[in-house]
């Protein structure tokens, strides 16, 4: 049976407010809907950092709360998809092959910048997740990551890069939809004309390149999933823009590389 090749995609996650907001909620559930149906599912998180890089559970385990002082509906969320032990014995043999060393955490469940998304855009929660650690926020290697990765695509796995397209957690806007901050909507702009150049060069090197780098992600873990995405999609398509806009001054553009 023919296999269909999904494409990669780098979303915005938001906190898990964000799961209250009706219009993203729906936006990620059409985007799934006009999506192929994936075997398996690869994550890699902004919420995520170790090295080397580490295999999450493959077998279904609690999620990773991995956030405080929210009302306590928010620690009662479930998303128990099945483990993908398939999936991890791949992405091992892929990077072990290009000499990347790999750990295994079978203790390590999914967190919010996973299962948030997933809940939405596949409910039913029956397609097999894996998620992998970030072993570095250096763009260059992360690109690299992917490009390692995308041969996975050829056999129906989805890869997600999951983030914030701008993440200053200390200079949110006071309203849910008010006027967006200058920086935030510089950077938007930039990324947005340079993804849509296709420079990924650039984009790579955003520290010094974009508008407003500094404020837009004074740390860059909530971008670094993108280099990952970007490594493992095919640089003769343009990444298209599926959700955009602002929630509490922050770009949650969100991206369909083919």
């Amino acid at each position: 049976m023919a296999i269909d090749r999904p494409p990669v995609l780098y979303l915005s996650h938001g906190a898990p407010p964000l799961a209250d907001d009706p219009q993203w909620t729906r936006e990620l559930a059409d985007w799934a809907s006009a999506l192929p149906r994936p075997r398996a599912i690869l994550v890699i998180s902004a919420h995520w950092e170790e090295a080397p890089l580490t295999l999450g559970a493959t077998t279904t385990v609690p999620l990773v709360y991995d956030f405080w002082g929210f009302p306590e509906r928010y620690y009662r969320v479930t998303y128990p998809a099945p483990g993908a032990p398939e999936l991890a014995a791949k992405v091992t043999a892929l990077l072990r092959s290009s000499d990347t060393p790999v750990h295994h955490d079978p203790t390590r469940g999914l967190d919010h910048g996973a299962y948030v998304p997933l809940k939405e855009m596949f409910p039913a929660a029956d397609i097999p997740v894996l998620q992998v650690s970030m072993p570095s926020l250096d763009p260059t290697t992360l690109f690299d990551l992917g490009r390692k990765l995308a041969p996975l695509r050829d056999e129906g796995v989805l890869i997600i890069g999951s983030g914030f397209f701008t993440h200053n957690l200390s200079a949110l806007s006071t309203s849910v939809d008010g006027p967006p901050p200058a920086w935030s909507v510089e950077f938007d702009h930039w990324g947005t004309e340079t993804l849509a150049k296709g420079d990924i060069d650039t984009v790579l090197d955003f520290q010094h390149k974009a508008p407003a780098a500094a404020l837009a992600h004074p740390r860059t873990e909530h971008f670094a999933p993108l280099f990952v995405a970007l490594g493992a999609h095919d640089a003769t398509h343009a990444p298209r823009t599926v959700i955009d806009g602002f929630w509490f001054g922050l770009a949650k553009r969100s991206l369909q590389l083919d």
